[in-house]
């Protein structure tokens, strides 16, 4: 039986070495997102003081978000409607699922790509960073944006009179696209995984 390459201590040749530890060129792409991650969180917070001003009476709130809202739309109301709140927590749930986004991909890529958080044991370890590897991970992102693009939809038909009827099928179709891709990537993983198996038992 021969004996594995890369036992534990073993060190690398320095080509090898080198070009491992060109992994940590990751590290500022992943802290970069974390930046990303707190201009989304500044903008909930904005979003939603302004929501809860406009509940209030508030009528430069109110103003701001119907203009986010409805885009300068001739059609759009001028005051707070079921309408205007659906569409504004739609957006802030838009937001928090971006944000589980990011989250994912910062942690489950460094993790993945990087290097081991050590977080066997802590009570607040995510349940899919226990298994995740770069298929795992594909197959999340693909559900997380499947989410989004859900989201995005729901409030085109909300809103369906300020859109033209080629914008409508457009974002239908980008969202079936979505849809067939994660269906296709989940099956091609299940193939993979089904594949690695057998091999294993023969």
């Amino acid at each position: 039986m021969t004996e594995p390459q890369n036992t534990p201590g073993k060190r690398l040749s320095p080509i090898p070495a080198f070009i491992f530890m060109s992994r940590w060129l990751q590290l500022p792409l992943y802290l970069g997102l974390i930046l990303a991650q707190c201009v989304y969180v500044f903008h909930f917070w904005v979003e939603l003081k302004d929501l809860i001003g406009a509940v209030f009476g508030d009528a430069t709130s109110l103003e701001h978000i119907i203009s986010v809202t409805f885009h300068g739309s001739k059609d759009a109301p001028n005051k707070l409607t079921e309408t205007v709140i659906m569409l504004v927590v739609l957006g802030l749930i838009d937001v928090v699922m971006i944000s589980n986004l990011l989250i994912m991909v910062i942690v489950g890529g460094y993790e993945t790509f990087v290097s081991r958080m050590h977080l066997e044991g802590h009570p607040d370890q995510p349940e899919w960073l226990s298994h995740v590897n770069a298929s795992v991970l594909k197959t999340k992102l693909a559900m997380a944006i499947i989410g989004i693009s859900s989201i995005h939809l729901l409030k085109t038909f909300i809103n369906a009179k300020d859109h033209e009827p080629q914008v409508l099928i457009a974002q239908t179709v980008i969202h079936v696209v979505f849809l067939l891709s994660a269906m296709a990537i989940a099956y091609t993983d299940r193939i993979t995984t089904l594949t690695h198996n057998e091999s294993k038992h023969h």
